[in-house]
């Protein structure tokens, strides 16, 4: 194999690799969770409530995230408040560009700050907060169990 082209080989194969790796994210498996809670170097605390597992996770900087796992082991949910905003690229995973389309959008058509609220068919988004006080959550409604209000993601 030539030089150049095993080099483009090992740069694809590793792309491949850390794309898979993922964290935890909206619409992600559970199994990622512990990778969340690694990467934010965070104290983990986890609760069954009736028809889902709530895994909350506080990071060193006081942010709290809180990810909703469904019974077949989805993230359906996610909520946080801080006194910074999450890394919404891990937060809302592969949701992310959708959710950046639709703020693009909105700030087009809307003048001023104001609370974020995207309502859109398979995503939703609710987002406030001024500087040390950040809050939101995010969910995809057709992966919330069956029995659960979308107002339980909080």
């Amino acid at each position: 194999m030539k030089p150049a082209t095993f080099l483009q080989a090992s740069a694809l194969a590793l792309l491949f690799v850390f794309s898979h790796s993922s964290f935890a994210a909206l619409g992600g498996d559970f199994a990622s969770v512990q990778a969340d809670q690694a990467h934010m170097k965070a104290t983990i605390r986890s609760s069954q409530a009736q028809a889902y597992m709530v895994h909350e996770m506080e990071s060193p900087g006081h942010v709290l995230i809180r990810e909703y796992v469904s019974p077949q082991g989805k993230v359906f949910g996610v909520a946080w408040n801080g006194q910074f905003r999450p890394d919404l690229r891990q937060v809302l995973g592969d949701y992310y560009g959708q959710y950046s389309q639709a703020v693009e959008t909105k700030k087009a058509a809307q003048h001023g700050r104001s609370p974020l609220s995207i309502s859109q068919p398979g995503l939703f988004v609710e987002m406030t907060g001024h500087m040390r006080a950040f809050s939101g959550r995010a969910y995809v409604p057709d992966m919330l169990p069956q029995g659960v209000r979308a107002e339980e993601v909080r």
